[in-house]
């Protein structure tokens, strides 16, 4: 069984800045972790690899400084990490960075699933994970809270994901994707022995023409979101505390009220 993690660094803070030319974060300068739902997935890679013996892959696509994350995660007890890196990459929206990611995976070849977090901290948009399954036409499951059974011999995968009211066990096909929620495990802490061999380790690096995208796909050209105007909402004002019988409060609120009618 091989599973590939897919994972993206994100700045350790919420106050984020943005360039104002580009409208895409600034990351220079502003310390960066591995996204906090992805360890979740790290996490749920490693003990099916000790449970099944399964070999897995972490990817990730950023700037030279990612590579730091991919290390984190081989520490944690991940085999292999490939960063896929280069400059015609910036830019890109969920949609490029799916299609890149998708075209990673691809040239990583035969594989049985792969694990995302549900969504990244910094843009908090559940696309990426989706986005993959859709361009590498897989089946997927989001919202993954427990994986009830998989088998690479019968091909499928047994999971429950949440939903509104509950939740929903669902079973599919493999190869396929599933994003996981922070319910599904509690994540470890890496060893001083995954801490050595990480630092060790060979990180494979893939520019766009190793993994062969095609260049209207990537960057900000080839991002069919387009970013107009990025601006912080005026703060609200406080509200009000009304006294009195509740005949007048009553009457005094449908007045207000018929203001925005």
């Amino acid at each position: 069984m091989r599973i590939i993690v897919s994972i993206k660094q994100v700045p350790d803070t919420t106050e984020v800045r943005v360039d104002p030319e580009t409208n895409t974060l600034i990351r220079e300068g502003v310390e960066s972790i591995i996204n906090p739902f992805d360890m979740y997935a790290i996490e749920e890679a490693v003990r099916l690899k000790e449970k099944h013996g399964a070999e897995t892959i972490v990817i990730t696509m950023g700037p030279p400084q990612a590579e730091s994350a991919l290390r984190e995660a081989l520490a944690l007890g991940i085999d292999k990490a490939i960063h896929i890196t280069d400059r015609a990459f910036a830019g890109s929206d969920t949609w490029a960075t799916s299609y890149i990611l998708a075209q990673a995976v691809k040239k990583i070849g035969e594989y049985d699933l792969i694990i995302c977090g549900k969504q990244a901290s910094d843009g908090d948009t559940a696309q990426v994970g989706p986005g993959m399954a859709a361009h590498l036409d897989l089946p997927q499951i989001a919202y993954v809270k427990k994986i009830e059974e998989i088998s690479q011999e019968k091909k499928m995968i047994v999971a429950e994901r949440l939903v509104e009211d509950g939740f929903e066990t669902l079973k599919a096909p493999l190869p396929c994707l599933i994003t996981v929620v922070k319910e599904i495990n509690e994540p470890r802490l890496p060893s001083l022995r995954g801490k050595m061999r990480a630092k060790k380790a060979e990180i494979v690096k893939w520019n766009k023409d190793a993994i062969g995208v095609e260049e209207d796909k990537i960057g900000l050209r080839g991002s069919p979101t387009q970013v107009v105007k990025i601006f912080t909402p005026p703060q609200k004002k406080g509200g009000e505390i009304w006294q009195g019988e509740p005949e007048e409060l009553g009457a005094r609120l449908a007045k207000e009220l018929k203001k925005y009618l």
